[in-house]
């Protein structure tokens, strides 16, 4: 697990507000909030049920929301010391991929279907990594490194040509290109079954003790939570109701949607004969 000791900030978000804007309306997703990522390898889970802001909020850390006058952004995001919401365009573009790169849902939608995934990898590559003279020599290795046999063969593969659980390990691949700091891991484990799932998580974890970067994860699932991340950051409605070490919130949870969550989960061996819903408004 992380070590907190000389612990330094790799990210610090501070009251952070997104609305988007539409017909006359303004609709606040996000409600102002502060969280940090220590550099060298800390894990930040954050969780919430769909529509709670953890997406949206991760989106607004490279800029990748839409633009004024559709969608407003305030607050501060500072990564290693920069305000990223006062970068101009070729700026950000250095943070996204070398700085901060991003892991993204359901792999079969994010890779392109009419092109190898060996060329997908090159492209990020040759974007952020021109001084690598071998690029097919460095995809060849990034498909190593995160587990994927005949890699020079897989090379040429097309997405179709994969399972669920290859294609992760591809998108994995393309977000190590360029040596992240920051991985952002966006429900990683979408779609897949709980075997390639464990699996998926247990690459991550390999990869943050190799390669020393720290992670922020999203997800809605207690489960993985556990074992893997540092801190944990509970957001409900577009507000952090609750944060702090994994261990601690999991045993004794303070706020009555943190307590919701964990009673959501199906345990062994209890018998119930209706499963724990969560209240459509909870303070």
């Amino acid at each position: 697990m992380f070590n907190i000791l000389g612990m330094t900030d790799l990210l610090k978000v501070s009251d952070l507000r997104i609305a988007f804007h539409s017909r006359g309306e303004t609709n606040e997703v996000v409600h102002g909030i502060d969280f940090t990522v220590q550099a060298g390898g800390q894990t930040v889970a954050i969780l919430g049920e769909s529509g709670s802001g953890k997406s949206v909020s991760c989106m607004a850390l490279t800029q990748l929301l839409p633009t004024a006058p559709s969608c407003t952004v305030s607050g501060g995001i500072l990564f290693k010391g920069q305000d990223v919401l006062q970068m101009n365009a070729d700026a950000i573009r250095q943070v996204r991929g070398r700085g901060i790169a991003y892991i993204f849902q359901e792999a079969s939608s994010s890779l392109n279907p009419v092109f190898t995934v060996g060329y997908q990898i090159a492209e990020a590559v040759k974007l952020h990594r021109p001084d690598i003279e071998d690029v097919k020599g460095r995809v060849i290795e990034l498909l190593e490194l995160v587990g994927i046999r005949d890699a020079a063969k897989r090379y040429k593969a097309y997405p179709h040509e994969m399972s669920g659980g290859m294609q992760q390990r591809v998108m994995i691949a393309m977000a190590l290109a360029c040596e992240p700091d920051l991985l952002i891991a966006d429900e990683p484990t979408t779609a897949l079954d709980v075997t390639i799932q464990a699996q998926i998580m247990d690459l991550l974890r390999e990869l943050r003790a190799k390669l020393g970067m720290s992670i922020v994860l999203i997800t809605h699932n207690f489960g993985i939570v556990k074992g893997f991340a540092d801190e944990v950051i509970v957001m409900y409605r577009g507000d952090i109701v609750e944060q702090g070490a994994v261990d601690a919130v999991l045993s004794n949870p303070q706020h009555p949607y943190t307590k919701a969550l964990i009673a959501c989960i199906p345990k062994l061996g209890q018998k119930q004969h209706r499963l724990t819903t969560i209240e459509k408004e909870m303070a």
